[in-house]
C-alpha cells in the first residue's frame, strides 16, 4: 500500500469520525429536547407512550444528573438541560477542530 492510499484513508476515517460525533451529538440533543417536552406535557396514559417517556429519562437522565450537581438551584427552573445541550455542542466544535488538523 503506497502513502497516498494510506493518507487517503486516514483522511476518510477522519472524516467519518468527526461524521459520526457530529451525528451522535444531534441524535441526544434531539433526545434531550424529547424527554424536556414529554416532562412537561401531559400525555395521556398509554403502554407505547410509556415506554418512550421511560426510554427517554433512561438516556436523558444520567447525563442530565452531572450537571445537576453542578449547578445551583434556580427554584423551579432547571437549568441542566441548556448547560447540557451547549456543552454537547462546544464538544462537537472541539472535536471537529482536532480532527480538522490531522487533515
Amino acid at each position: 500500500m503506497g502513502v497516498t492510499a494510506t493518507t487517503i484513508l486516514l483522511a476518510d476515517a477522519i472524516t467519518q469520525a468527526q461524521t459520526f460525533v457530529h451525528v451522535f451529538v444531534t441524535v441526544y440533543t434531539l433526545v434531550i429536547l424529547a424527554y424536556i417536552l414529554t416532562s412537561w406535557l401531559r400525555l395521556p396514559y398509554s403502554p407505547w407512550l410509556n415506554r418512550i417517556q421511560r426510554f427517554l429519562y433512561d438516556v436523558s437522565e444520567p447525563y442530565l444528573r452531572l450537571f445537576r450537581r453542578v449547578l445551583p438551584q434556580m427554584g423551579p427552573l432547571d437549568l441542566s438541560p441548556m448547560v447540557g445541550i451547549i456543552f454537547l455542542v462546544i464538544l462537537d466544535q472541539l472535536v471537529a477542530r482536532i480532527l480538522a488538523q490531522f487533515h
